[in-house]
């Protein structure tokens, strides 16, 4: 069944927006700090308070894919006086928040050439109770481990010693050799007595990669409560929620975005519309039994995966839960019923020509935020040579607007695989309504290759990324379509952030967001970003993400830029604020870079104030 159906009678909500408050963060989405120390009069004088370095950074090697580089893609949580982070090497330190000196650090030590697909960590759920927190962390190689908050020891009455093996327990297991294969990048989320935690699976492997269920276990004991299984009684793995799961205590939901199923380029060996897989699946928090779902994508073909987290809003003066996902469209929805809230439509989508593929014949889309692919792609170049060899390439390849599936000749993909929307989410200001919506613009170039044919394709095409696809008669080639100068062949911007009202489903603004410096670095033509925005109560939307190296401030009433504070490399990560124990509001980003031409990785956590509070 495709699109939202309601399954369970669920109570009536009359309940306040969440928010990023001064004591702490609460895992909402939303990303809303009711602080407003800094505030569009002052930010201006806004300036660094302090730098903290992890020291974990390892720049990988040229071995391949052992080598990968890890990422510093922390959001930090404020508790107790104390500011936590993770490393992408996944150890938890507590820092002071005033100085950045470190108090306390745990190493779960891992293997840092694991040949993870992502080398990240994103950060720390945590619980409460009787005064004593609890910190959880779902580590890189897949364990879930509890940590006593003031002392940073393991608590050893959680799970076996104070660690979960995730591995464990799947319909379709983890191969022994490849464990690397599933692993944790998201912090856990937290509902009542209840932890809850998805999984981060590979693309492209094969049909059986590992399956994606989401499980939820005891805050105390580590006992499982229960488990969802997002393609029950198939063969098929993945579809898996690897971006970050939203509680809502209120309703008792739990909102769970999931992934493509594998792999993402072919669907002959899973046919039909890969029910909850690129979905949205709403679980009573008690039981993991589906409230209701609302699919995304039907039979995705495009690695299109909900990767951003549902953030719970209000729209029309009701709850309701914002879902934005890799096909740029902006489905709001009502938060008890999963039916969209603008309305909304499924359209005819263009038929696959590979032999043994059935498409979706249609996709959904928003009636309101209107978003819609073009229909053609210009060409576009940094001068004629360049426009010329990008005009050549686009006229080879397949593109019949968006959902143009994969091809055997190769097919143009837009928005490409970083979306649209990636996993950074979205902001909410509920004094305006006002939604705030990163936005990538960058194609993708996707070729099905024969399996008689790959060796001769990977010879061809060694800079392009390659999946085997095991037990699928192709396998996958893809990339970015970049000029020969690497800017990107589609015209500009290619990211902004828009602000749209909740209301009346309008777009409030537009603006381009940062710059791509390997492509001219030009403000106008924005850039991709990987990381999310915060909004306060300052007026203010703070923003990193880009592949420049700013924190960037903007009038959340009007998009324009206010300030930009210089850091060490790009920040691939979410910014947070608090008010500190002196009284001040600190602004805290990790500034990891990203791994493009000409970036830098680093490992340094930039926190920013005004010179002095005000009075």
């Amino acid at each position: 069944m495709r699109g939202p159906t309601l399954t369970t009678n669920l109570p009536s909500l009359g309940l306040a927006l969440l928010a990023f408050t001064a004591s702490a963060q609460i895992n909402d989405g939303a990303k809303f700090s009711p602080l407003d120390q800094i505030n569009t009069s002052n930010v201006a004088q806004l300036r660094p308070a302090w730098t903290f370095r992890t020291g974990d950074l390892y720049m990988g090697s040229k071995g391949g894919f052992r080598g990968r580089a890890s990422a510093f893609e922390t959001t930090p949580l404020y508790a107790d006086g104390k500011l936590f982070i993770t490393t992408a090497f996944c150890r938890v330190i507590a820092l002071d928040p005033l100085t950045g000196k470190q108090l306390w650090a745990f190493d779960p030590k891992i293997d840092i050439k694991g040949g993870y697909g992502d080398f990240a960590n994103r950060g720390v759920a945590t619980w409460v109770q009787n005064g004593k927190r609890r910190l959880f962390i779902a580590t890189v190689d897949a364990r879930l481990i509890a940590l006593d908050a003031a002392t940073g020891l393991v608590i050893r009455s959680f799970g076996n010693k104070g660690t979960i093996d995730l591995t464990k327990g799947l319909r379709i297991p983890v191969r022994p050799d490849n464990r690397s294969e599933y692993e944790e990048t998201s912090p856990p989320a937290v509902i009542g007595d209840l932890v809850v935690v998805g999984s981060g699976i590979a693309d492209n492997g094969r049909t059986d990669m590992p399956s994606g269920e989401v499980r939820a276990w005891d805050v105390r004991t580590g006992k499982l409560a229960w488990t969802f299984d997002p393609l029950p009684g198939t063969r098929t793995g993945g579809a898996n929620a690897w971006s970050l799961i939203t509680p809502d205590p209120p309703s008792n939901l739990v909102f769970v975005p999931t992934g493509s199923p594998s792999p993402d380029y072919f669907g002959g060996e899973r046919k039909g519309d890969n029910r909850y897989a690129n979905s949205v699946v709403a679980l009573n928090a008690r039981t993991g039994k589906v409230a209701w779902f609302f699919q995304t994508v039907h039979h995705d073909l495009w690695d299109y995966d909900v990767a951003s987290q549902p953030a719970l809003i209000t729209a029309k003066g009701k709850p309701a839960v914002a879902v934005t996902s890799k096909t740029g469209n902006i489905f709001i929805l009502d938060r008890l019923t999963g039916q969209p809230v603008f309305g909304g439509e499924e359209r005819p989508v263009p038929k696959s020509d590979v032999p043994g593929e059935e498409a979706g014949r249609t996709q959904p889309f928003a009636t309101l935020p209107v978003r819609r692919g073009p229909d053609r792609i210009e060409p576009w170049g940094a001068d004629d040579a360049d426009r010329k060899w990008c005009a050549d390439t686009i006229s080879r390849l397949r593109y019949d607007g968006v959902f143009t599936p994969p091809s055997l000749t190769g097919s143009l993909i837009f928005p490409g695989n970083v979306g649209g929307m990636a996993w950074g989410g979205v902001a909410f200001d509920p004094r305006s309504g006002t939604l705030f919506v990163p936005d990538n613009r960058l194609a993708a170039v996707v070729r099905l290759v024969p399996r008689a044919e790959m060796n001769q394709a990977i010879a061809e095409r060694k800079d392009w990324e390659t999946g085997d696809q095991s037990g699928t008669p192709f396998g996958m080639q893809r990339t970015f379509l970049l000029s020969p100068k690497g800017g990107p062949c589609t015209p500009p911007p290619w990211g902004v952030i828009a602000a749209i009202d909740t209301n009346t489903g309008a777009v409030k603004w537009e603006s381009p967001m940062g710059n791509i410096p390997f492509a001219g670095g030009k403000p106008e033509h924005g850039s991709i970003a990987l990381g999310g925005p915060i909004a306060t109560a300052g007026g203010l939307i703070f923003m990193g993400a880009t592949l420049d190296p700013w924190l960037k401030a903007l009038d959340s009433a009007t998009g324009k830029l206010l300030w930009q504070g210089e850091l060490p490399t790009s920040a691939r990560a979410t910014p947070m604020t608090f008010r500190g124990p002196d009284g001040r509001q600190f602004v805290v980003i990790a500034a990891g870079g990203h791994d493009v031409p000409g970036g830098k990785l680093n490992d340094s956590l930039v926190a920013f104030a005004l010179p002095k509070a005000p009075k």
